[in-house]
C-alpha cells in the first residue's frame, strides 16, 4: 500500500513525517519530542533560544549542538542568561560547539532580560505563551504543512514580543517554536506519532500564572 503524500518508511515499518531524513537522532528527536507540549519556562525559553539560532541555518545543525548550547547558556536557566555579560559573550563567541553568531548570543541574553520582565508582570513564561495556542490549526495534510509557513497566532505572538524587545523571534521562528513545543500538532495524518501526540495534547494541562 502506498503511503500517503509527505510520509515515509523506515526499516521497521511505520510511517512518519518526511523531514527526518531518515537520520537516526532526527527520527528520535521526531519520535519523542516534537509536537510533544510543554509547560516548563525553562524548556520553553530554550525552545525560543534555540529556534533563534537556527535562523537561517536546518534544525539539525541545532539539534546536534544542542548539548553544547546547554552547556554554554547554563542551561538556559533565565536568571543566569540574563546575568550574561560582555565576558560571557566573549566566552560563547569562543565556543566552536555552538554557533558563533554575535547577534544571536546577544539576542539571547538580552531575550532573558525581556523574559524576566515579562515572569515579573505575568508570572509565568509558559502561561502567556499558551494563551496563544491556535484554536485549530492541525496541519494533517502534506500541502498544508508545507504551504502553512507561519500561524497567525504565532505572527501575533511574534509581534507583541518583538515590541517588547524581544529579538529573533519572527513569525516563522515563533511558529517553528509551537509546532515543536506541542501548541499544534503538525505531525501529518498516518504518521505513527499524530494519536500519540494529539493524546498528550488532550491530557495535558494548560499552564496558568
Amino acid at each position: 500500500m502506498s503511503l500517503a503524500p509527505g510520509l515515509i518508511d523506515l526499516p521497521d515499518g511505520r510511517p512518519r513525517c518526511w523531514w527526518h531524513q531518515g537520520l537516526p537522532d532526527y527520527v528520535t528527536y521526531h519520535d519523542t519530542e516534537w509536537g510533544r507540549p510543554i509547560a516548563d519556562d525553562t524548556r520553553l525559553f530554550e525552545k525560543i533560544c534555540l529556534e533563534g539560532f537556527q535562523s537561517g541555518l536546518s534544525w539539525l545543525t541545532i539539534l546536534r549542538k544542542r548539548e553544547n548550547f546547554r552547556a554554554a547558556f547554563r542551561g538556559f536557566d533565565i536568571a543566569t542568561v540574563a546575568r550574561f555579560d560582555e565576558a560571557d559573550v566573549a566566552r560563547l563567541l569562543a565556543d566552536p560547539g555552538i554557533v558563533r553568531h554575535r547577534g544571536k548570543i546577544e539576542a539571547a541574553i538580552s531575550n532573558a532580560r525581556c523574559a524576566e520582565t515579562m515572569l515579573e508582570r505575568e508570572g509565568s513564561l509558559a502561561a502567556y505563551i499558551w494563551r496563544h495556542e491556535p484554536d485549530n490549526a492541525d496541519a494533517l495534510d502534506y500541502e498544508t504543512a508545507t504551504t502553512r509557513t507561519i500561524l497567525p497566532e504565532a505572527a501575533a505572538l511574534s509581534k507583541t514580543l518583538r515590541k517588547a524587545g524581544w529579538r529573533f523571534v519572527g513569525p516563522t521562528t515563533v511558529t517553528a517554536m509551537f509546532q515543536a513545543a506541542g501548541l499544534v500538532n503538525d505531525h501529518l495524518e498516518g504518521c505513527i506519532c499524530r494519536e500519540a501526540v494529539s493524546k498528550a495534547r488532550a491530557e495535558f494541562v494548560r499552564p496558568r500564572a
